[in-house]
């Protein structure tokens, strides 16, 4: 797979995931912690809070540096909205020449680029005979520390 590609790993379902995780109540301190805060408020489904339109998301990998400038690193895990409206300074998948990419979409003059984000990519100016898909906006990424 070429350095700024993506996997597509799967649709989320029409359902919630089905398997709660608890929350804490209180926030976790990046200084002293409170040891009086260490009770179960709820329990939270990452569903409820990451995916909008569940019919319209999906999953994928991304591969490569190109993206690093936008906090995306090779092997994050994106979600996707396709029901999103992709507009200037959305990071979207799109399909360039049959490839799929993950770029920052850009209006400058009246034109439209997709540009990567941290490194020495030169954007890429969409034209009129380009064979071009917007396959939807990438909302959060997932990536471990």
């Amino acid at each position: 797979m070429a350095q700024n590609q993506v996997k597509i790993l799967g649709r989320v379902a029409e359902t919630p995931f089905g398997q709660r995780i608890p929350l804490f109540a209180a926030g976790a301190a990046a200084g002293f912690p409170s040891p009086a805060d260490d009770y179960i408020d709820r329990h939270l489904d990452l569903h409820e809070h990451l995916i909008e339109h569940p019919a319209a998301t999906f999953y994928v990998r991304a591969s490569g540096d190109s993206m690093v400038g936008a906090g995306i690193h090779d092997g994050d895990l994106l979600i996707v909205d396709r029901a999103v409206e992709p507009r200037d300074g959305h990071v979207v998948i799109a399909v360039v020449h049959g490839e799929l990419t993950v770029k920052r979409l850009r209006r400058r003059l009246g034109r439209l680029y997709l540009v990567s984000d941290g490194n020495a990519h030169p954007p890429l100016a969409i034209t009129e005979e380009m064979d071009l898909h917007v396959w939807g906006v990438c909302r959060y990424v997932i990536h471990g520390l």
